[in-house]
Order: C-alpha cells, then sequence, then structure tokens
C-alpha cells in the first residue's frame, strides 16, 4: 500500500474554521485526520504542501518511521504548526490502518480500557447566576464532571476586557454558589485559560479553599515550568496542564518535576495519537491521569474516544455539545454521537468518522481570530 495524495482542507465549520487533512492510498482507502491550531489554518495548509511532496509514495503504515521523518525532516524540529499537521497527518494513518484491518482504531493501541468514554461539560462561565441554573440542569442530565470558564461581568466587558482580579472575584463567588446547587457528588473545575499570574493564581486557591476543586486548568502560561514551580508551592489545588503543548519534549519537566495532575493531551497538537500514547504511558509512570483537551471538530473528538477508550490511566474527556451541533452533516456524514454524558465505544473500522469533501467548497475557508483582550489601560492580555 501506498499513499497517492495529501490533501488539507480549512473548512468553516458554524463558529470558526477546522483543518482537516485527508491522506489516499492506491489500496482505494483514505484517511482523515485534524490540525489544532485554530486561526492559523493556512498557516498549517502551508507546512501540509511542503510534507506532502515526499509522503507521496512512502507506506502508510510504517505510522513511527513516517512521525519520525514528519518531525526530523526538515533540522528545525519542534514548533506549534508542525505538531498540529503531524498530528492530522498521524490521525489519518491510524484510520488507514484501521480500515485496512477492519478494526476499530482503539483495537491496534491495546484494546478496550473501559466501556465507554465518559465526558465532562462546560456549562458556561462563572459571571452570573446563569452558570448556576445550567450546572444544575447538567448535573440533572447526567453530567458527574463540570468545568467553567470565567470572564467579565457584562457582555461588553467580556468581548473586549479582562481585569484578571475583578474575574477572580466573580469566579469565587459563583463557583460556590455552583457547588451549594449541585451537591458535593459532582465534581467541579475551572479553566482560567492561562489569564493569571502566579500570585493572582495561588489568591484564587485560597478564596476558593472550601469547594474543594477537582482540578485548576491553565492557571498561568505554560511555557515556564519554573512559574508552576513556584505556583505549586503555594496551593495544593491540583493542576490541570499541557493543552498546548506540541511534543513530548514539552510535557517532560510538568511530569518529571509533579507539576501536574491531569494531563491535558489534545491529540489534534501533540502529535496525533502515536505521540499522545507515549505521553499517556509517561504520566502513567508517574501516576498522572490524562484529561484530554478536546474543543474542536469531529475528526479530533473520534480520534479522543479511540485514545481514552485504550488508557487505562484516564480521567475524562472534553465534549461541547453546543458546539457539536454546529458541525455541518453533510460535511461530516458520520461522526461520534454521545449517549447521555458519555460516548459508547465505536464499532466502526478506522477512526469511524467521515468527511465529504465534494462539498467541502461550501463551507469556504474564512478570515477568524480569537478575541483580543486587553485591560482597562489598554494593555494587551491572554484571552
Amino acid at each position: 500500500m501506498r499513499i497517492t495524495a495529501v490533501k488539507g482542507f480549512p473548512v468553516w465549520v458554524g463558529q470558526r474554521n477546522c483543518f482537516i487533512v485527508k491522506v489516499e492510498t492506491d489500496a482505494g482507502i483514505a484517511g482523515v485526520g485534524e490540525g489544532g491550531i485554530s486561526g492559523r489554518e493556512l498557516a498549517m495548509q502551508g507546512l501540509l504542501d511542503h510534507v506532502a511532496q515526499f509522503l507521496v509514495g512512502m507506506d502508510p503504515r510504517r505510522i513511527e518511521h513516517i512521525w519520525q521523518t514528519l518531525y526530523r525532516g526538515a533540522y528545525f524540529e519542534g514548533g506549534k504548526i508542525l505538531g498540529a499537521v503531524i498530528s492530522a497527518i498521524d490521525m489519518a494513518l491510524w484510520d488507514i490502518l484501521g480500515q485496512s484491518l477492519g478494526v476499530p482504531v482503539y483495537q491496534l493501541l491495546g484494546g478496550a480500557a473501559r466501556e465507554q468514554v465518559e465526558c465532562f461539560d462546560t456549562p458556561g462561565a462563572l459571571t452570573n447566576e446563569a452558570c448556576v441554573e445550567q450546572a444544575v440542569r447538567s448535573a440533572s442530565a447526567g453530567w458527574r464532571h463540570l468545568r467553567f470558564g470565567i470572564g467579565m461581568a457584562s457582555a461588553e466587558d467580556e468581548g473586549r476586557v479582562y481585569e484578571p482580579l475583578e474575574s477572580l472575584d466573580l469566579a469565587v463567588r459563583w463557583i460556590h454558589a455552583v457547588r451549594e446547587a449541585v451537591g458535593t457528588g459532582v465534581s467541579l473545575s475551572i479553566d482560567f485559560h492561562h489569564r493569571l499570574s502566579v500570585a493572582e493564581a495561588a489568591l484564587f486557591c485560597q478564596r476558593s479553599a472550601g469547594v474543594h476543586l477537582l482540578m485548576l486548568e491553565e492557571p498561568i502560561r505554560a511555557q515556564s515550568p519554573h512559574a508552576y514551580r513556584q505556583l505549586r508551592t503555594m496551593t495544593p489545588v491540583p493542576f490541570a496542564i499541557g493543552e498546548e503543548f506540541s511534543s513530548k519534549w514539552e510535557f517532560l519537566p510538568f511530569i518529571e518535576e509533579g507539576l501536574l495532575n491531569y494531563a491535558r493531551i489534545d491529540v489534534s497538537n501533540v502529535g496525533g495519537l502515536t505521540e499522545a500514547r507515549k505521553v499517556a504511558g509517561w504520566c502513567e509512570a508517574h501516576y498522572i491521569d490524562v484529561m484530554p483537551h478536546n474543543p474542536l471538530g469531529p475528526v479530533c473528538t473520534a480520534a479522543s474516544i479511540h485514545f481514552c477508550a485504550a488508557l487505562n490511566n484516564f480521567a475524562g474527556l472534553e465534549y461541547r455539545p453546543e458546539i457539536a451541533a454546529t458541525y455541518p452533516r453533510d460535511l461530516f456524514p458520520t461522526m461520534p454521537e454521545i449517549a447521555g454524558a458519555s460516548f459508547p465505544l465505536p464499532t466502526a473500522p478506522g477512526l469511524g468518522v467521515t468527511f465529504d469533501e465534494t462539498v467541502a467548497a461550501q463551507y469556504a475557508f474564512a478570515y477568524w481570530e480569537a478575541p483580543h483582550l486587553r485591560r482597562r489601560d489598554g494593555a494587551y492580555t491572554n484571552w
């Protein structure tokens, strides 16, 4: 079997673009993957065009060999765009292998370690009483793990302004209200989207101590393990880190130094299923659970389900039903379907998701940029 074509499709899926990669073979089998750097889809397409020149003609079943060639082949190793493109290609290769053997991908990763893949819900931002109402609805619908975002009090501010201490004050107030409303049987977590400083994150942990958070996700930016080491000495709250990491080497200090408790591995950024499995095994050796990052399209969701199904050290998969409802059904004729708060084990060969490139032109790429937030004094701050 040989690769005959490698195609990229930046497509608009309702709220933003997805970057879908299709790898075709001379055996009539095609696999699909997804790259995860939202807002930089044309950069991924440019890199894909380069690597397609040497991928054509290779055996798609040599997945590890292709991974190493992609990562090390340009001399300048690493980077977010490279990690995302490798991820998309890698997913597609596993999809091809599963289809060629007539089995779901998770069977190739060691088989099922569980009977279903449980997800956690994101009921909204901790800004007003609406988050409490939604939390109660989610808990009543069977979601056992709720993860909240953070923001500002007014819709006008939320679109433009972010002041950490004001947002922190709201988060403290409303997470306590949520805990009171849902009781102790539901796990609560907060994603600060790396918007805080070390001091601000420590202050939040002090003020929310009575809530007993399952995890604090990305409280500060993750480029500096030293900053997380300092924060680790200031709070016992578990940390969830890693959604931005694009290789095992970026995870290295956070795993080896005990700086994270939940690994937010993103199969569409870290280097696909091949790299994700290596990081997960490393985590298992350090008694760290995996809680994959998955806010993107149906191909990433499908690959994440297979990844989680085969993991023993799995804690929960991110899933946003309200976003999934916007995916065009004609563009993705087959995609994962959640049952309550969990995905059943896939049964179709490969990843079990399909992409119809014949209608891709109807969902043309549109420039989308993540919000650019500022402080009230005009300084740029993280989204």
